[in-house]
């Protein structure tokens, strides 16, 4: 299942799935917002069974899988070493957009994240080959 980890209002981590409606973790830290959102998953199931007789299809006799995906905001959170209008810069988009994007005011689009997310591997790709 994928689960996004954004910067809440208030300044802590929140963590939620398109996939399970209602599933919302929160934390002041990325892994308190990811364990809350695990617990809250869990309960979910749990409901689920007691009202149905059986697990809902996202959770198997091996429970489930979350692959965490950051939206930007989430991200500059997560790494608040990373300057907003710098990596615009290295990445090409416009770094007053980049900011909105890092504030959480302004949406992606799908087309300009997987354009971010192509930029960014290559970077990543450039700087494994880095030593010391």
């Amino acid at each position: 299942m994928k689960a996004v980890i954004e910067k809440s209002t208030d300044g802590g981590f929140s963590v939620y799935s398109d996939e399970v409606e209602g599933s919302f973790g929160y934390g002041l830290t990325e892994e308190e917002a990811k364990k809350d959102f695990i617990e809250i998953l869990d309960e979910q199931a749990e409901f689920y069974k007691e009202r149905t007789g059986e697990y809902p299809k996202w959770y198997s006799k091996n429970g489930y899988e979350v692959d965490y995906h950051y939206d930007l905001s989430g991200f500059f959170k997560a790494f608040p070493f990373i300057n907003a209008t710098a990596f615009a810069k290295a990445l090409g988009i416009n770094s007053s957009q980049m900011r909105k994007y890092k504030s959480g005011i302004v949406p992606v689009s799908d087309k300009q994240l997987r354009r971010v997310q192509a930029k960014y591997d290559t970077i990543v790709e450039q700087m494994r080959n880095v030593r010391f």
